[in-house]
């Protein structure tokens, strides 16, 4: 039995589909399946080798590699504080500090209810607005240790659920327009590069 909805399964074929080589929609599935589960299981994993033609090895060392991709499980909600320059000199470190003691946690750490992930992020590109903070990559500027407790109260209550989706979620809508192709046109086209090329490759050699 799949782990992946087939809701999940029938998007990533989509992307399958779009690329000449399935190994090329590699990171766009994994964000379907953290979509899902909110971090990449295991389950998941092996499930996107097989449809990718790759190892659940060369899956995870893939998804390793990028912070918006989790291969372990984080909160409900991912709470990223800048600490990069521009910020750093308006307090970051301090609304850091606070952050720890309002959750309870240090970087890398969930609380004990499963709601919150916090981690000490590079660069945000708020410059204009630090101290800045990321809750599942949606934005919140010109934060203070007072602002930072207001948030996490609105969290927890389910005040800013129609701003701040569960982690995983990038976008809440499906993208129904804008640069579609036919599946069928594709496949033509793709037939009619790899004709060309085989054509190419017969006609290239040459006598001695």
């Amino acid at each position: 039995m799949s782990h992946l909805s087939e809701d999940v399964l029938a998007r990533a074929r989509e992307l399958v589909g779009l690329y000449p080589h399935p190994r090329s929609a590699l990171i766009p599935i994994c964000h379907l399946a953290q979509e899902q589960d909110g971090w990449l299981r295991p389950e998941a994993i092996t499930e996107i080798a097989d449809m990718v033609g790759l190892t659940p090895a060369e899956v995870l060392g893939t998804a390793s590699f990028y912070d918006m991709l989790h291969t372990e499980p984080v909160g409900r909600y991912l709470v990223s504080i800048c600490t990069n320059i521009a910020c750093m000199l308006r307090g970051a470190y301090d609304l850091l500090e606070h952050a720890e003691q309002r959750l309870g946690v240090r970087p890398g750490g969930t609380t004990e209810d499963g709601l919150f992930t916090l981690e000490d992020a590079e660069c945000l590109a708020d410059c204009g607005r630090a101290p800045c903070l990321q809750v599942n990559h949606r934005y919140f500027g010109n934060v203070t240790p007072e602002a930072f407790d207001q948030v996490i109260d609105d969290l927890t209550a389910g005040r800013l659920d129609s701003e701040v989706p569960t982690h995983g979620t990038l976008i809440r809508v499906r993208r129904e327009g804008g640069l579609r192709v036919d599946g069928q046109q594709i496949a033509e086209e793709r037939a009619a590069m790899a004709e060309r090329r085989a054509e190419a490759a017969g006609g290239g050699g040459g006598g001695a």
